[in-house]
């Protein structure tokens, strides 16, 4: 399994399991369907919603002898409603306590948008916070808290603009070591993978095989796993078109979590990194790019200018 390597030595698989979506009662299985078949990176996040159950499985397969804590690169991400600085810690030991876990390997702020507390998803403008009222130099010096404080090993982001992180490196005494953003064949995020190489940091790619499990989907919208290109590689290759998309985020130096509750799907996408792609079948996928997101940011368009698409990805 290829790692992407850390400053101080620690490695993150470049294969996890994405929970998220992963209903109450499945995810638990499927972490531990994915331990058993080698996986050693999950990726939770507080509003998943499924963060005790996914606790649950990790104490089952530590019980049974399957892993150590220390084998496992375990990431989760700080939600919307806790971007105030005094916030940050105690919603990073919920998330702990609901792991079961002393520590994470990686805690990444979720989003650039600030809600007021006790908010999961809002539903009008009076539930958010402004950029003046929550700055993001002020949450990130929350996160760097909870590296002081020896609850997580790494921070990072997720859903930023290269100008929010180079926003954060004017005030952070910790860079933030990794960006986590929807990635694709359709949405390659070339600047971006230019960018954080340049500055050290890593990247993880989420919705890798095009978010088809979305139940908002827009009409039209392109398909990804059904793309002729990518079922005429994977035809070559005797693999299948899920396989191939892990392989080329895996060959581009990202790392990637896609989500499955299957077992066999489970397994077929850790099997993705014996999948060789050649120079040339890496160009051609490259060039389906369309600079399309099928996470959009829309959600956030409640809140004002500063949180609509365009000023969210700036």
């Amino acid at each position: 399994m290829k790692t992407l390597r850390f400053t101080n030595g620690d490695e993150m698989p470049c294969i996890g399991l994405g929970t998220w979506k992963s209903s109450p009662g499945d995810v638990y299985q499927a972490v531990v369907e994915a331990i058993r078949a080698g996986y050693r990176h999950i990726d939770c996040a507080y509003i998943y919603g499924n963060e005790p159950e996914v606790g649950a499985a990790l104490k089952l397969c530590f019980s049974e002898g399957i892993v150590r804590r220390e084998d496992l690169w375990i990431t989760s991400k700080l939600w919307n409603s806790a971007h105030l600085k005094q916030d940050v810690v105690p919603a990073l030991k919920l998330t702990l306590n609901s792991l079961g876990l002393d520590y994470l390997d990686l805690y990444l702020i979720h989003w650039p948008v600030a809600l007021i507390p006790g908010t999961a998803f809002p539903k009008t403008a009076e539930e958010f916070l402004s950029p003046e009222q929550a700055p993001l130099s002020e949450t990130w010096a929350g996160m760097e808290a909870g590296v002081q404080a020896g609850l997580t090993r790494h921070i990072g982001v997720s859903n930023f603009s290269i100008r929010k992180i180079k926003n954060l490196f004017r005030s952070a005494s910790i860079r933030p070591e990794l960006v986590q953003i929807e990635s694709h064949p359709f949405l390659i995020q070339q600047e971006m993978m230019e960018f954080a190489h340049a500055e050290q940091m890593h990247l993880t790619a989420y919705a890798p095989l095009g978010a088809k499990d979305r139940s908002k989907k827009l009409e039209g919208e392109p398909d990804l796993l059904g793309c002729p290109l990518i079922g005429e590689i994977a035809s070559r290759k005797g693999c299948s078109p899920a396989q191939i998309l892990i392989s080329w985020q895996l060959s581009r130096g990202w790392s990637t979590i896609p989500k499955s509750v299957n077992p066999e799907r489970i397994r077929q996408n850790l099997d993705a990194s014996s999948v060789l792609l050649t120079e040339q079948e890496m160009e051609s996928i490259s060039g389906l790019n369309l600079n399309y997101r099928y996470y959009t940011g829309a959600l956030w368009n409640l809140g004002g200018p500063a949180y609509q698409a365009s000023a969210l990805w700036d």
